[in-house]
């Protein structure tokens, strides 16, 4: 499992609730320019945006999106969260795409109040909070505001590879970036965080290591880090917390 190198890749580019197709042009782009065997994160909702004044829509659109998508992720693991309806409920779902299938689905459970996502959004299960194993690494998603919650911590603990997408606001850029290191600290896991660049959104993204190493970089839309695996075992080797 953890004898060779995997590039990591983090996404941070503006998107619109009123641009759909450019939108997922963008997002095609850069997964087309990721490559092969990399895992390729983008930031919440990165089809739509929040949408709210037209759900129906949104939820049209990732569904026509989908498998457009699927067609790209033959080589590579592509993850991001869009707008679903189901059962006539809207949930803000998370997807991990590998060979061409969804592998993994996880509904938004803590929605962001302050910024009316309960109003619109019906919140998923706790449950569904877990690893994910994918080609022998172990991989886990936690949405934006969920990363303040210590108890999916425990949820995800062993990881190897934690993903948060995020639209997260410029006011609170600071938290975002100390939250998403002392997740990979805490974790001893290599996270990959992707947020918008909107105007009024933090950007902060990029990839943490084991160790607490940053690389982020808030001009660039692409950001790629070539990682050894082998950190995991050695950070947990090294300083034993109980996670195998």
């Amino acid at each position: 499992m953890m004898t060779s190198d995997k590039e990591l890749i983090a996404l941070q580019f503006p998107f619109f609730d009123d641009k759909y197709e450019d939108n997922l042009q963008k997002l095609i782009a850069y997964i087309k320019k990721a490559p092969k065997g990399s895992v390729v994160l983008a930031p919440e909702l990165c089809l739509t945006n929040f949408s709210f004044s037209k759900m129906q829509e949104s939820a049209r659109f990732g569904e026509s999106a989908l498998p457009r998508l699927l067609k790209l992720c033959d080589d590579k693991t592509i993850a991001f969260t869009m707008t679903e309806k189901v059962n006539g409920n809207f949930y803000n779902c998370a997807k991990i795409i590998h060979n061409g299938a969804v592998v993994h689905t996880q509904p938004k459970v803590n929605l962001f109040k302050f910024g009316d996502e309960d109003k619109y959004f019906k919140e998923g299960k706790t449950e569904n909070i877990k690893i994910v194993e994918i080609d022998g690494l172990k991989y886990a998603i936690l949405i934006c505001f969920e990363i303040r919650f210590i108890e999916f911590w425990e949820k995800i603990k062993g990881a190897d590879i934690i993903l948060v997408p995020a639209l997260w606001g410029k006011l609170r850029k600071e938290q975002f970036e100390a939250i998403t290191k002392s997740l990979a600290i805490i974790n001893q896991a290599f996270v990959i965080a992707s947020g918008s660049s909107n105007e009024n959104m933090a950007s902060s993204s990029g990839i943490i290591t084991p160790f607490g190493e940053e690389f982020r970089d808030d001009k660039s839309e692409f950001i790629a880090k070539v990682v050894d695996l082998k950190e995991i075992k050695k950070m947990r080797r090294y300083m034993d917390v109980g996670i195998l």
